[in-house]
């Protein structure tokens, strides 16, 4: 840097800088917002044969009609406060059952159940809902000979 753009620096530096005769500004303490209410999470959600101790067994996406039945397992965490959700059953479209589930603080896991019968092979889809209706996840199987 030469002589000439260090005092062009310099003078510049004082103009922007230059003391003023009014008050500085007061200094504010910046106040952290509340901490925002837990809301309920779904950390997981499958579809399986069975639940042997609310503990999903055989998860899948395809499954022979000869196992009898499935299940949709869910397992939320954090569940703030009592909240129902809902299991929506559907095949080919169609809705063919639904259960309502209630989950309890502070975290919870639920399931739903079906029987398959032989008129049942085919796409299926399970949506899970909050009590508003907002759906929070679908889960697609299929269920073959």
């Amino acid at each position: 840097m030469n002589m000439r753009t260090g005092i062009f620096s310099l003078v510049l530096f004082c103009l922007i800088f230059q003391p003023t005769e009014q008050p500085l500004p007061r200094v504010f303490r910046v106040v952290p917002a509340a901490a925002a209410a837990p809301q309920l999470t779904l950390v997981s959600a499958v579809i399986c044969e069975s639940i042997k101790e609310f503990s999903p067994q055989y998860p899948a996406i395809v499954f022979s009609v000869s196992t009898g039945g499935v299940s949709c397992f869910s397992f939320f965490d954090p569940v703030p406060q009592t909240t129902p959700i809902y299991h929506y059953w559907y095949y080919r479209d169609k809705l063919t059952t639904q259960f309502k589930l209630t989950l309890k603080p502070p975290s919870w896991s639920t399931f739903s159940s079906i029987q398959l019968r032989e008129s049942d092979i085919g796409p299926w889809r399970v949506e899970i809902t909050d009590q508003q209706g907002k759906v929070i996840t679908v889960l697609r199987f299929s269920v073959t000979e």
